[in-house]
């Protein structure tokens, strides 16, 4: 009999009641779950085309949830 390792539990937050569009939480929780991503790795992951991850970037900033650091963009705490 094989024994199976458990990973531990990444605890991440609910997602905030303001993000309706499906695109937008769905970018929120990957940048939530890693910490952070550019665009190009956004866009490879989410299998998303650019012109959509910048438009949910730029919504998700102007709206105070995510904020830019280099060519990172990261969950505001």
């Amino acid at each position: 009999m094989t024994s199976q390792k458990h990973r531990s539990a990444t605890k991440i937050d609910p997602v905030p009641e303001g993000l309706e569009s499906a695109r937008a939480k769905l970018v929120y929780i990957y940048l939530d779950a890693t910490g952070g991503a550019t665009v190009e790795e956004l866009g490879e992951i989410l299998a998303m085309k650019k012109i959509n991850i910048l438009s949910v970037l730029n919504s998700l900033s102007s709206t105070g949830y995510v904020d830019r650091m280099g060519d990172e963009f990261v969950v505001t705490n």
